[in-house]
C-alpha cells in the first residue's frame, strides 16, 4: 500500500513539474543612438524608438528589417513646432551588391518625424545614393573593356529647417510646415509678392 501511494506521489510530482512553463529568455537589444529621454534600439530585426516619460515608456516602431541589417549614423533630434514636441530620427543603411562585372554600393538615408503624444509618424522619407562600378565591354567579342563609374540618386533629400522641413531634388525644393489643427505637415503656401506702389508726380 505504501509503495502504491509513493508511486502515485511521484507521478503527480512529475506531471506538475512538466506542466511548469519554461522561462522565456529576454531578447537582448542593441543601442544604436541615445537622446535626452529617448533611445533608438535594434531588437532582433526590429528598430525601435523608446521614449522614457515620467510614468511610462513609449515604444515606436521605426523599421522592420526582412534580413540582417544594422542602422548606422543614427541621430535623435528633439524640437518643438507650434507648441508640439516632436522627435526626428535619422539613420543610414548600407547595402552592397556584387557580381563579376558590377559592384553597387547603396547608402540609404531614412528620416522620420514622430509626434510622441499621439505616437504618430508624421513624415517618413527615404533617399538612396548608389555608387556603381561596372566593367563594360567595347566590342562584341569581349576582347576589350573599360571600367565605368557613376552615381545614381533616387528619392528626396530631407532637411530640417528649425521647426519645418524641406524635401528637395535636383530640380525642385518643397517646404512643409506643421498645421496644429489637422496635426499634420502640409505644403507651405508661397507668399504672394507685395505690389510696389508707384509714386505720383
Amino acid at each position: 500500500m505504501k509503495k502504491i501511494a509513493l508511486l502515485v506521489l511521484l507521478v503527480f510530482c512529475g506531471n506538475a513539474y512538466s506542466q511548469k512553463k519554461k522561462a522565456t529568455k529576454a531578447i537582448p537589444s542593441v543601442l544604436i543612438a541615445k537622446g535626452n529621454n529617448s533611445s533608438a534600439e535594434l531588437v532582433k530585426n526590429k528598430f525601435y524608438l523608446f521614449v522614457n516619460n515620467a510614468t511610462s515608456k513609449d515604444t515606436l516602431l521605426l523599421k522592420t528589417y526582412p534580413d540582417k541589417g544594422t542602422p548606422t549614423d543614427c541621430k535623435i533630434t528633439t524640437f518643438t513646432t507650434k507648441g508640439t514636441p516632436m522627435y526626428l530620427v535619422a539613420w543610414t543603411d548600407k547595402q552592397k551588391i556584387e557580381t563579376k562585372l558590377k559592384t553597387e554600393e547603396n547608402t540609404i538615408t531614412e528620416s522620420q518625424i514622430w509626434n510622441p503624444a499621439t505616437k504618430t509618424l508624421l513624415i517618413g522619407n527615404t533617399q538612396t545614393v548608389a555608387k556603381i562600378k561596372e566593367i563594360v565591354f567595347l566590342d562584341k567579342l569581349k576582347t576589350a573593356s573599360e571600367t565605368q563609374e557613376k552615381t545614381r540618386r533616387s528619392g528626396y533629400e530631407f532637411t530640417l529647417l528649425g521647426e519645418d522641413f524641406s524635401l528637395s531634388d535636383k530640380s525642385s525644393s518643397t517646404k512643409y510646415i506643421y498645421n496644429p489643427t489637422s496635426m499634420k505637415y502640409e505644403v507651405a503656401k508661397a507668399k504672394a509678392a507685395t505690389p510696389v506702389k508707384k509714386k505720383r508726380r
